[in-house]
């Protein structure tokens, strides 16, 4: 139903504002709305009777335009505008709602949030972050405030990982009973080492490149809960005890359980997290375990599908199990191997050092039975070292929680991949901090809304982008309006599972 604003005068020589519609050729008064003797009187009524066809149809004018034009005058107006562009604001208010959420916003510095949406949106470098939100949003910061607020964000690292913390407690039902630990390497645009960036094992695959470690704790859905930076040359196995312990200090905790790789067992580990009172379940290199012990378990196991057993060691109580599907994956390996040792041993031109093949001196080469036969025992076996008790930890257990371990991987894989963490292109150490606090809360976001959602950070992100803000500006009032194109369904569920309004 169409609604116009006719002027009327009246008998008295006033003029009427009324609200009229047209049926069947017929003018039909909708609603008086009051007779003017003034040109502000008469602007005044005009808006009343805009509001008041706004209020009844549900529907706003795209542009605020003279009260007088009637409803066709207004369509044949809009060819008068001029379009600016598109923004996508939408996905900018849903992200900041999050930060808001974890109590990232109460921080003090507009900047950093904005950059942490960048990271999560398009990661780029901060220059390039700043220009974007300027593009895509309309938020205007000056590049050099990010060098300027440098000294204060470091000092919020151990604010923000409460923060994280106490997101998790609240709703994701975290209670410091489990951690899981691994680290990961980040590689820089440059071949000048320091102090902090320096060259050693990568897991990139970088290796003349300097770098840092950094050692990362997520709970059971791989949620990040605390971080730490190590020098680009430290080993692995060194950074548990310090970041378990930092964080059982921090928080108070009087024990805890922590998951964490094979690299991070050695005997030293093993005696310092027994001293500070913490569980633990590490997984065991077989290949470094003594004959005798894998004969033991292999014989307790007897290939049966889903087996366990468990051994005590200086190390802990060895758990270990047995998988079919595990032991045809290593047969097939052994035997391929064995097969080209094999081959390189009749081929005496090409030969090179391979598993399964040893040399007795300089010059001759034969077959490694030890090796091979200490491989046939351990086919389909996988072992775990654990200082939890079996009448409170079963076995199962102790295996079925190492394999969550994966949760840790894959946090690294969204924060290299997704959130672009690496290459680094800082060369201050301030700025490196800082950049790894940024992905540090972008990750954190961007994890929360995936164990929310069940979906990918890709996806969420590809669906919120849909949603843009269309500017077109009005050349008769120069005003500019914003059109949002409509909320598709697949967004509106992930607003409510993220539980935000749309």
């Amino acid at each position: 139903m169409q609604y116009r604003i006719r002027k009327t005068k009246t008998a008295s020589g006033a003029i009427a504002i009324q609200v009229v519609r047209y049926a069947k050729r017929k003018l039909i008064i909708v609603k008086h709305i009051g007779s003017s003797h003034t040109d502000d009187e008469l602007k005044t009524l005009q808006q009343i009777a805009i509001k008041w066809i706004e209020q009844i149809t549900k529907q706003k004018s795209l542009f605020t335009l003279p009260p007088e034009h009637s409803s066709d005058k207004r369509l044949m107006l809009l060819d008068k505008c001029e379009y600016l562009g598109v923004r996508y604001t939408f996905i900018y208010e849903i992200l900041h709602q999050l930060l808001a959420r974890f109590g990232f916003t109460a921080l003090g510095s507009a900047l950093i949030n904005d950059l942490v949406i960048m990271r999560i949106v398009e990661p780029t470098s901060k220059a390039r972050s700043i220009e974007l939100l300027k593009e895509c949003f309309g938020i205007h910061h000056r590049r050099q405030a990010f060098y300027e607020i440098l000294p204060k964000m470091i000092k919020l690292k151990d604010k923000i990982e409460r923060l994280t913390v106490k997101l998790a407690m609240e709703e994701l039902a975290f209670d410091f009973s489990l951690v899981f630990y691994d680290v990961t390497t980040l590689y820089f645009e440059s071949f000048e080492p320091d102090e902090l960036r320096k060259c050693g094992f990568s897991k990139d695959n970088k290796f003349q490149q300097p770098q840092i470690v950094i050692g990362l704790v997520v709970n059971q859905e791989g949620f990040p809960i605390a971080y730490e930076i190590f020098a680009g040359n430290k080993f692995e196995g060194h950074t548990l005890i310090p970041v378990i312990e930092a964080f059982k200090t921090k928080h108070q905790i009087s024990t805890l359980t922590v998951v964490a790789d094979a690299a991070m067992i050695s005997l030293d580990n093993i005696q310092m997290l027994e001293k500070h009172n913490l569980h633990y379940i590490v997984g065991a290199r077989m290949g470094n375990i003594s004959l005798k012990i894998l004969k033991e378990a292999s014989q307790t196991l007897n290939s049966q599908d889903g087996a366990t057993g468990r051994i005590a060691t200086p190390c802990g109580d060895l758990v270990f199990g047995f998988s079919l599907k595990r032991y045809c994956k290593d047969k097939r390996e052994m035997e391929k191997q064995i097969k080209r040792a094999e081959e390189m041993l009749q081929n005496q031109t090409k030969r090179k050092r391979i598993k399964f093949l040893k040399n007795s001196n300089k010059t001759t080469y034969e077959l490694n039975t030890e090796l091979i036969e200490k491989s046939k025992i351990l086919l389909g076996i996988k072992g775990y070292y654990t200082n939890l008790e079996e009448k409170t930890t079963d076995n199962q257990a102790i295996i079925n929680q190492y394999h969550n371990l994966w949760h840790v991987e894959q946090a690294f894989r969204i924060a290299k991949n997704d959130l672009e963490m690496r290459p680094i292109f800082h060369f201050k150490e301030e700025s490196i901090k800082v950049h790894v606090l940024i992905c540090f809360m972008a990750l954190a976001v961007s994890k929360y809304m995936e164990i929310k959602t069940d979906a990918s950070l890709s996806q969420i992100i590809k669906t919120f982008k849909r949603i843009t803000d269309a500017r077109l500006s009005d050349n008769l009032t120069k005003q500019e309006v914003i059109l949002r194109t409509k909320i598709p369904p697949e967004a509106q569920t992930l607003l409510q599972q993220l539980n935000l309004p749309y």
